[in-house]
């Protein structure tokens, strides 16, 4: 009898799964933003004037597809080989979170000069908030003198993190390391 009413069981649950994968979709699209208003939230932060942000969106977009949030913020780093980044900002969650963060991390690399950046960062599948607060590993090149703006993307698990970054400063080369996501701001950087 109980081989039974596991079997019904399982077939009870397989005949709800697609009405379950409906109702993800409709909210996970009602989660997450479209890109037209990311892209004029990230003008909002860079300026109008943000040369080629709508194309770095527009890949994201294609490349991962709708956020469920941003975060607004700015980071400062330097390396001689050996470099770190220290960052902080808001981040706004479509489900109506708003939550100051901090992020630092060390990097190795063929990498040369220092940097100040305004960050635009999109946030994809944080199913919640303290999925958040870890260590995303990435790799990152960068070239540009007085100025530039690019994107990268970190992971962990399901969660992708694409910074968009519209920097100042001199800096040259390419890296390995990570960003490291706290509650709280410190100096050490790993």
């Amino acid at each position: 009898m109980c081989k039974i009413i596991s079997v019904g069981v399982m077939i009870g649950w397989l005949c709800l799964l697609p009405l379950a994968a409906m109702s993800d979709e409709k909210t996970n699209e009602a989660d997450t933003y479209d890109q037209e208003t990311v892209l004029k939230e990230a003008e909002a932060f860079f300026g109008k004037g943000a040369q080629g942000l709508a194309k770095i969106i527009e890949k994201a977009f294609k490349d991962h597809g709708r956020p469920d949030g941003y975060i607004r913020g700015e980071e400062a780093g330097g390396a001689v080989v050996v470099g770190v980044r220290y960052g902080d900002g808001t981040l706004v969650l479509k489900r109506g979170v708003r939550r100051k963060v901090h992020w630092k991390g060390p990097s190795v690399g063929f990498e040369i000069g220092g940097s100040a950046a305004k960050v635009f960062m999109l946030v994809y599948n944080l199913p919640k908030l303290s999925g958040l607060f870890h260590r995303y590993p990435g790799v990152e090149g960068s070239l540009y003198f007085i100025g530039g703006l690019g994107i990268s993307y970190v992971k962990r698990d399901d969660t992708v993190l694409a910074p968009i970054r519209l920097g100042v400063g001199w800096r040259y080369g390419a890296n390995v390391g990570y960003l490291h996501f706290t509650r709280k701001k410190s100096w050490v950087p790993f």
